[in-house]
């Protein structure tokens, strides 16, 4: 993902709300989101490497992936980072001993930053830092930076997200702010050692070119009763919608209660 929100027990109905885009290559091919069979998990796929970006378990527990935008530090045979999100899921560890693994592991991938659950608290590890913490209620963003980095695209996208908390449970603008392709000033672009070109293009919340671009928008919510919907969006190289799924489940204990 190139851009993550996640509002953290911080809606009296939904105990967690996440809006995600996923940012990618056009010409490198990925599966919409579908139960895996192991681990078993909702999740898109990535058909080159086999990870994925984001996931969500039948219990609750979830895991979002973003990369760390610094192309001066990058490994070429680092494993894939799309890996980090179902191994997250799979190990149905407590946050505080999945971020003490990381910590051992995070220097064989190329940098990336993982927020994830265990339905009962939500983490973040960032592998620049190399450090992880449990986080407490509260709205919180990533994009291809450390959390909260106020990017312009992060802060348009969060002063959005409150507005749209409150228009719950229509995911209409939710949606709309995954759609933003405001493009920031070019004196409030991030440095991050792509070219200028590049740091217009990713300012957005939707990226829009013929080779690289916004592939998918994702809302996942939990209700306070359990009750889980992930909506997926899927997008074509002009941007256009080309496919869209919709699952629901209940989980066994609602969180937040």
């Amino acid at each position: 993902m190139c851009l993550i929100l996640v509002a953290w027990r911080a809606h009296a109905d939904y105990p967690l709300l996440l809006a995600a885009n996923r940012d990618e290559f056009h010409a490198r091919a990925a599966a919409p989101a579908a139960w895996w069979p192991e681990p078993n998990i909702l999740a898109g796929r990535d058909l080159a490497a086999g990870g994925t970006w984001l996931g969500v378990a039948r219990d609750g527990r979830f895991a979002a992936l973003t990369n760390f935008r610094d192309p001066t530090v990058a490994q070429r045979d680092a494993p894939s980072r799309g890996e980090l999100v179902p191994a997250t899921l799979a190990s149905m560890l407590p946050v505080e001993l999945r971020l003490q693994q990381l910590r051992r592991t995070a220097g064989n991938y190329n940098a990336f930053n993982l927020i994830f659950s265990d339905a009962e608290r939500l983490a973040v590890f960032e592998s620049v830092p190399g450090s992880g913490r449990v986080l407490g209620p509260g709205v919180y963003g990533l994009s291809n930076h450390l959390l909260d980095t106020p990017w312009p695209k992060l802060r348009n996208a969060k002063s959005a997200l409150a507005t749209a908390m409150t228009r719950l449970p229509d995911e209409g603008p939710l949606l709309e702010l995954l759609r933003d392709e405001r493009q920031a000033d070019d004196t409030q672009l991030p440095r991050t050692g792509v070219s200028l070109d590049w740091e217009r293009l990713l300012s957005s919340a939707f990226i829009r070119s013929p080779d690289y671009g916004t592939r998918c928008s994702s809302i996942l919510l939990i209700d306070r009763h359990g009750g889980v919907r992930f909506s997926e969006w899927s997008w074509d190289e002009s941007g256009t919608l080309s496919s869209q799924v919709e699952h629901r489940f209940d989980i066994t204990a609602a969180i937040g209660a």
